[in-house]
């Protein structure tokens, strides 16, 4: 990857002429994890980095949600099945690259990379932790149930749907408009 290239193409088309040293430090962040984990299609890091764009309001930094979950259902001591909770003490807004969400999702990840965060959840602000998760989220369909191989592979390529591996369909035209933008800047 040429990433002089790359930086002039999402220089322009999506940071508005500018990008700050912690955009680039979180975007080299995301890159190189990418190049460790031997993926290939650049479909998949486009979107990865599309959703870390729109989630983290363009910082390109694991970051809380704003908010911080009031108003919504997780942001109370209720778990997704709706069952409410006393243990830990801690309420499960969104945070990181991805905002995970819910005390179950916070479990399963805690189990699954063996690094405790349904006992802290802000260990999701540490760049190395939020994009472990968001990577394997994304990937294996953690978040939803499906992974961007079904929306990217060697017969299909779905931007718009690819949101349902974080999201369902909320703003998912407007995620495929940044994905193909970081896809034109990998190509």
């Amino acid at each position: 990857m040429n990433k002089e290239k790359f930086y002039d193409s999402i220089r322009t088309s999506l940071f508005g002429g500018k990008l700050s040293q912690l955009q680039v430090d979180g975007i080299n962040s995301i890159l190189n994890h990418w190049d460790k984990t031997g993926y290939k299609d650049l479909r998949w890091l486009a979107y990865i980095l599309a959703t870390v764009y729109h989630e983290t309001a363009k910082t390109m930094q694991p970051i809380a949600e704003y908010g911080k979950g009031q108003g919504k259902r997780y942001g109370k001591k209720i778990d997704v099945d709706g069952k409410p909770y006393v243990i830990p003490n801690q309420i499960y807004y969104g945070r990181g690259h991805v905002m995970l969400t819910w005390r179950a999702n916070y479990m399963r990840f805690s189990k699954r990379l063996n690094i405790p965060l349904l006992a802290n959840p802000d260990l999701m602000l540490q760049t190395d932790v939020s994009i472990a998760v968001l990577f394997d989220g994304m990937i294996n369909g953690l978040f939803t149930g499906v992974g961007l191989g079904r929306y990217f592979n060697a017969h299909y390529t779905d931007w718009i749907n690819a949101r349902k591996t974080v999201n369902g369909l909320d703003k998912a035209e407007l995620i495929a408009s940044y994905a193909e933008k970081f896809m034109i800047a990998l190509d």
